[in-house]
């Protein structure tokens, strides 16, 4: 039996999401960076627009996914900080006041006292939900505003507005179950939207208004930062796969083919689009090869991608901050990965737009064998969450198997009376042992 030694500096984000599970496994060095160790992906049928439908389906994609890493890292993964989001998660705005102790020096346990009055002087949340979070937007101590960590200031009072989160407990609970089925222990819920803005927006961007804008395969989520705190978000239930159901639905092909063509053929912005040449879809399962014109494609693509934009900037606009985003809009998820959805976007926000990867996180990131992408950077962005709030040191996410001791030769005589199949099969077992190291080795 492998022996198992804990490891203190791992971390492990989990981003369940309509169309697939990603899973990162990262560790931290000393000057801050996130060093990823491995990534694993699984395709997802159990969950629809963020809320779990399969029980048995989401468990399998979350097994899959953490194989995959654990193959990669050589680690064995247990514990998980998991993005949690959806229609059923909002957020209410609040407010608190409190004074600050004796020794006229804000401490920890004043900022504590603070976000738990914030807390108690919510009204009218009904038994059916939870609170996820409670994310101060700025302090006031005394006349001094605009402060985000108010720790070791000098004051009488302190003040200040603070965004909670709160989900349906049932939607939560499911997401429980499934985690909890796949044998993983849940360290952390952690709203998308935050861990998504840790990981994608760059520092200089903090200091300005910035909105990042996921397209997932379910819904489209969109999240104002302010002075580098969150101050709105909303979930719109229309996103990637609507766009590949009107290509299934206006070229009468199934949905397959619909997401081949999608991400093989086709554009959001008819001006950036060239040529009008036929694409051939090859004959399947009994059906007739068809060809269908590359402009109708991208005209369906368009008309569906321009009416999420649209819903975006009302959203933006309904947020009563839309001048202050002056760092412009970063757009990710896979739906950002469409041939002109940068320029579209741009077009419609009226606002400069850029494809957002996790490169803002906790200072920077060292990938090992893997590729820049917006589709991992929510699961990069809960590792960094770990970090930034300390949740490594509290607990264990991962154990890694010990490399196996090399036995000493035995002498020819107790050579000669052990049973030869046992040598053989010992013999069988450590090639594959060395052979394993020897994969990992590789892929590092």
């Amino acid at each position: 039996m492998r022996e198992l030694m804990p490891e203190t500096n791992i971390a492990v984000g989990l981003d369940i999401g309509t169309s697939k599970v990603c899973i990162a496994v990262a560790e931290q060095d000393a000057s801050g960076s996130l060093k990823v160790l491995a990534e694993g992906f699984a395709h997802s049928e159990g969950i629809r627009r963020a809320a779990v439908v399969n029980i048995n389906k989401t468990v399998a994609a979350i097994k899959a996914a953490v194989a995959e890493a654990e193959r990669a890292s050589s680690i064995v993964i247990h514990g998980v900080n998991v993005a949690l989001s959806g229609a059923h998660v909002h957020c209410i705005q609040s407010s608190s006041e409190i004074s600050i102790n004796q020794s006229g020096i804000v401490n920890e346990s004043d900022v504590h006292r603070f976000l738990e009055k914030a807390r108690a002087n919510i009204q009218n949340l009904d038994i059916n939900h939870e609170i996820i979070h409670v994310i101060p937007q700025e302090f006031i101590v005394d006349d001094q505003d605009r402060l985000l960590d108010p720790t070791g200031m000098a004051g009488m009072t302190m003040r200040g507005s603070v965004y909670i989160v709160v989900g349906l407990k049932t939607k939560i609970r499911n997401i429980r179950q499934c985690v909890e089925r796949a044998g993983l222990k849940i360290v952390g819920l952690t709203f998308k939207p935050v861990a998504l803005g840790m990981a994608v927006i760059k520092e200089r961007e903090k200091r300005g208004g910035v909105a990042v804008i996921d397209i997932g395969a379910g819904t489209t989520e969109v999240t104002l930062f302010l002075g580098g705190a969150i101050h709105y978000s909303e979930v719109i239930t229309v996103a990637a796969n609507d766009i590949t159901l009107d290509i299934a639905h206006g070229l009468q092909v199934d949905e397959e083919i619909a997401e081949h063509l999608k991400i093989k053929h086709g554009c959001a912005d008819s001006r950036i689009s060239s040529g009008n040449e036929d694409i051939v879809i090859e004959a399947c399962e009994g059906y007739p090869q068809k060809t269908v014109q590359r402009s109708l494609l991208n005209l369906i693509i368009e008309a569906r991608m321009m009416e999420i934009l649209e819903l975006v900037r009302d959203a933006l606009m309904a947020s009563g901050s839309y001048e202050a985003i002056n760092a412009g809009v970063i757009l990710t998820g896979g739906g950002s990965l469409l041939q002109g959805a940068v320029e579209l976007a741009q077009l419609v926000l009226g606002l400069d737009v850029r494809i957002g990867y996790a490169e803002g996180a906790a200072g920077g990131m060292n990938r090992i064998g893997a590729v820049n992408s917006a589709v991992d950077a929510t699961a990069l962005g809960l590792v960094a969450y770990v970090y930034r709030n300390n949740m490594s040191g509290k607990n264990s996410f991962a154990t890694s198997a010990a490399v196996p001791e090399i036995a000493e030769p035995k002498s020819k005589a107790s050579q000669g009376s052990e049973d030869v199949s046992a040598v053989q099969e010992k013999n069988v077992a450590w090639k594959k042992v060395v052979d394993g190291l020897q994969e990992w080795w590789e892929k590092l």
